[in-house]
Parts: C-alpha cells; sequence; structure tokens
C-alpha cells in the first residue's frame, strides 16, 4: 500500500524552496508569453503556418545547442548557468516589449527573439535538472520532482488565465513586460542559494565529440531511461495542439482572447490536481503501468477535445489530457534522474530536453501542417489517434517498462 506524507515536503529545504519559488514566479511570466506570441503571431498573419513557424523556431536551436549545453551543465557551475540564461532571456523579452509597444514589430524580430531565448533555454533547463539531487536528501527527490511538476502547471494555470485577460484590456505589450520582469525571481533566488557542492573532474568531461557519444550511449543503453523519453516524444509529437489553441478559441469555439487563455490553462488544472495527489505517495507500485496508462489517458482525452464543439466540454477534456500528463512526467522524470550518475546528467537532462522540448514543437509543425490542409479537427483527432498506437507499440517493444515497479532504482551521485 502506498504511503501518504506531506506534498509539502521537499520545500522545508531553504535552497530547494528558493528556486522553487523564482521558477513559479518566471513560469508564469514565460506562460504568460506562450499565449501572447501565438495570438500576436495569428492577429498579424491568420495563417496556421505562421504558427508552426513558432515552433520551429524554438526547437531548431535547441537541437543544435542541446548536445554543448549537457556538457557544460556537467563541467561548470550550474547555478552561474542559470543565472545567465535568465538574465539573456530577461534582456530579449524587454526589447520584445519595448518593439510592441512603438508599433514597429514584425513577425521576422518575433522569430528572433524566440530563436535567443531557446538557446538560453537549451542552456538553463539541463542545468536547472540537474540541480535538484543536490538541493533536497534522497528520501525527498520524488516529492521535489512532483513539486517541480505540479509547480510548472500551475504557471501553465495562472499565466494563460491571466494573459487572456491582460491582452484584451492592456496589451500585449505588457504581457511581455510582465515576463521580463519575472525573470528577475529567478535570479535574486539563485544569488540567495549556498553554493553547490559539486567535485568536477573537467579531464574526464571534455568538450569532444566522445563527451557527447557517452552522454547517448549511457541514455540508449539504459531501456527504462529510452524508453521513458520515447513516451515523452511520441506522444507529445502526436497530441500536441497547443499551437492550434488561437484556431480553437477563435473560429470553433468563439470564445476570444478571454477563452483562449483558460483553453492554455485547462490541462494544467487537470495536472495541478492529479500532480499534486500522486507526489504525495511513497513507494507507488506498478509505476510502469501506471506510466503507460497515463500516456493512453493523455491521447484517448485529446482524441474527444478534437470533436468536441461545446467549450466547457472542451475544457474538460483538456484537463483529463493534463491529469494524465502530469502523471506520466513525474515517473518519466523519477526514472531519469535516480538512475543517471551527478556527473552525467547535465548530458542525460539535456538528451531528455531534445524529446520534451522536440515532441511537442515537431508536434506544433505537424499540427500546423496538416491543419493548413484538412483543418485544426482532423489535424489534433489524427494526433490523439497517433499518440494512442505509439504508446501501445513503445509498451511492446520495451517489456522493462511495463514490469517497473518503482523501487529497483537508487539516486546516485
Amino acid at each position: 500500500m502506498a504511503k501518504f506524507t506531506s506534498p509539502f515536503l521537499a520545500l522545508k529545504y531553504r535552497d530547494f524552496r528558493l528556486l522553487w519559488i523564482g521558477s513559479l514566479i518566471s513560469h508564469i511570466g514565460s506562460q504568460m508569453q506562450i499565449v501572447a506570441i501565438s495570438w500576436h503571431v495569428y492577429i498579424l498573419t491568420h495563417s496556421a503556418f505562421s504558427l508552426a513557424l513558432i515552433g520551429a523556431a524554438r526547437l531548431v536551436p535547441l537541437l543544435l545547442v542541446s548536445p554543448i549545453s549537457g556538457i557544460i551543465a556537467d563541467r561548470y557551475n550550474r547555478k552561474i548557468i542559470v543565472l545567465i540564461s535568465q538574465t539573456v532571456q530577461f534582456f530579449t523579452t524587454l526589447i520584445l516589449a519595448a518593439l510592441t509597444f512603438s508599433s514597429q514589430i514584425n513577425l521576422l524580430q518575433i522569430y528572433i527573439i524566440l530563436i535567443i531565448n531557446s538557446i538560453a533555454i537549451s542552456f538553463d533547463s539541463p542545468a536547472r535538472q540537474s540541480m535538484i539531487p543536490a538541493l533536497v536528501p534522497p528520501h525527498v527527490f520524488r516529492n521535489a520532482l512532483g513539486l517541480n511538476t505540479t509547480m510548472y502547471n500551475a504557471a501553465i494555470v495562472i499565466g494563460p488565465s491571466i494573459a487572456g485577460f491582460v491582452i484584451a484590456f492592456l496589451g500585449i505589450g505588457i504581457v511581455y513586460l510582465i515576463n521580463a520582469i519575472s525573470f528577475v525571481a529567478v535570479v535574486i533566488a539563485i544569488l540567495m542559494m549556498r553554493p553547490l557542492l559539486k567535485k568536477i573532474d573537467k579531464e574526464k568531461i571534455t568538450f569532444s565529440l566522445n563527451s557527447i557519444k557517452e552522454g547517448f550511449s549511457f541514455v540508449f543503453k539504459n531501456p527504462l531511461i529510452s524508453s521513458s523519453m520515447l513516451l515523452d516524444f511520441f506522444a507529445t509529437f502526436f497530441s500536441s495542439a497547443t499551437i492550434l489553441m488561437p484556431i480553437f478559441a477563435n473560429d470553433i469555439l468563439k470564445v476570444g482572447p478571454q477563452g483562449l487563455g483558460f483553453l492554455y490553462a485547462a490541462p494544467s488544472v487537470g495536472s495541478v490536481l492529479v500532480g499534486f495527489i500522486y507526489s504525495a505517495f511513497h513507494h507507488v507500485k506498478n509505476q510502469g503501468k501506471i506510466l503507460l496508462l497515463s500516456v493512453l489517458i493523455y491521447g484517448m482525452a485529446t482524441i474527444f477535445f478534437a470533436v468536441s464543439r461545446t467549450y466547457y466540454l472542451s475544457l474538460f477534456f483538456l484537463a483529463i489530457s493534463g491529469a494524465g500528463d502530469a502523471v506520466s512526467a513525474i515517473t518519466r522524470n523519477s526514472i531519469r534522474q535516480l538512475m543517471t550518475p551527478d556527473d552525467m546528467r547535465g548530458r542525460m537532462s539535456s538528451i531528455s530536453m531534445i524529446f520534451y522540448f522536440g515532441g511537442p514543437q515537431l508536434g506544433e509543425i505537424e499540427a500546423g501542417v496538416v491543419s493548413g490542409f484538412w483543418g485544426a479537427t482532423i489535424s489534433v483527432l489524427t494526433g490523439g489517434i497517433g499518440a494512442v498506437i505509439a504508446t501501445i507499440a513503445i509498451a511492446y517493444i520495451y517489456p522493462q517498462i511495463r514490469r517497473y515497479q518503482g523501487h529497483e532504482i537508487q539516486l546516485t551521485g
């Protein structure tokens, strides 16, 4: 029987609490900007393909930079890496706000700023993820991951909900300004944290193809880690409907920018509620089967959302998809971090980031292209079906993930 503990256990630890609060504020701003960028591009172009290019602007830099960013996260001070990344995003977002206020903004400028921010995130994400095992003791680690998942999804609830009203009543530029200010929260948190105690063997971890190869070899020789990444990639590649939300809000459900904000937020309502409860349990059995079931639920909910023409029913199905995603995310992240030694976590996290961001971003391109030919409904419907088929295939190919209980692994490093 699973043992229930405080869902806030990891927040007892000062440095994790500082990073968690700072990240929450920053993520809220970033999620507000995601809504604003999509709406901004759509009203400038009314083109599904232009919306799809948002995904390309985020994905291509990530694919190019991630192998290097993982090595940097393993070689250098991870706090400094996060600090620099947040500072870069502060200035680029401030420029985006200024261009919007001055009415000088154009589509190319938006894409360029997205590319720069994507490069910064490529360095930030593996460094920040790799810090977590150093901030809490091993028995609290799973709870810390659950709180991180809940925090991220809470930001997706809060940010888009606020963004819709800010766009409608104050304008897109104000959203960009709020996001720029939100990066300061992480900077303050990093500066207040204690130094990380980390021994670095720079002779072992070098800027070389061999170091990159070591990271990929480690990931793909471990069937649990590799299958969890493949699940992540294919589910989000097929089921990603985020980039089409302006079309659903404006043309299908006819709810405008305020309704758009709630459509963006709905999956994370389910994520927060279910993820919050799930992360409070210790020693959950049959985690592999739970992981697979949660991804199947995610795909099925996407199918039902595609065919819904009732706004509140659409919100419900999006919330169900978010609930499935939360359980999946907590389990996947636990597998990866717990099975990876500290001197490999940066590279593992950077590879994980390729799958985590690559799936949705490529999925957004695919969704935009399919939508351009056959419409948003067909795009999302076929995507949900694809996610279900991919999950069944991975469960068949990787029996290790089906048999995974959750007690087989211990924190390393």
